[in-house]
């Protein structure tokens, strides 16, 4: 059995009319319309996708290089993060919390990846936010938008 599946709705929603991805939660609109009706069993592959995609964003960017540094800073800064996730996901709650206050990653045991030295904590938090949105976005495209549309085939055909 699962551990209960919060929402992972962080409170800026903004999936359009057309809109197949909230800009906020990175779910899809269906996900975000049903949540509440699903069983803890999907809210977690939801959440683990989520997690997934995160993780690799931000690993991209940035690197864990002491994980216990980096458990005990967050916890220090009283920043809200989940300890069940992956601690790439909790350098993502701590860049959301104060990217622009951060001075010394090494602090935070964290360095950042090649490629990404010059840029900025917020721009590296804006960059993986961006990215994040795009990889939901694309597996929407590829995975499930295909199978909405030959659903609503199915139907108009049975019609």
């Amino acid at each position: 059995m699962f551990k209960r599946v919060k929402t992972p709705c962080v409170g800026v929603c903004s999936t359009t009319i057309c809109g197949d991805v909230c800009r906020g939660c990175k779910r899809f609109s269906h996900e975000v319309i049903d949540w509440n009706t699903y069983t803890n069993e999907q809210r977690y592959l939801i959440a683990s996708r989520l997690e997934g995609f995160l993780a690799q964003v931000v690993k991209h960017k940035l690197a864990v290089v002491d994980v216990d540094k980096l458990l005990k800073a967050i916890k220090y800064q009283q920043i809200q993060f989940n300890s069940d996730q992956n601690p790439y996901c909790w350098v993502f709650d701590l860049l959301r919390a104060g990217s622009s206050q951060i001075d010394d990653l090494s602090t935070y045991g964290l360095r950042r990846q090649s490629g990404w030295e010059q840029q900025s904590l917020t721009e590296i938090q804006e960059a993986i936010d961006a990215d994040f949105y795009t990889l939901s976005s694309a597996h929407y495209d590829r995975y499930v938008k295909p199978e909405i549309n030959h659903m609503a085939s199915i139907k108009e055909t049975a019609l």
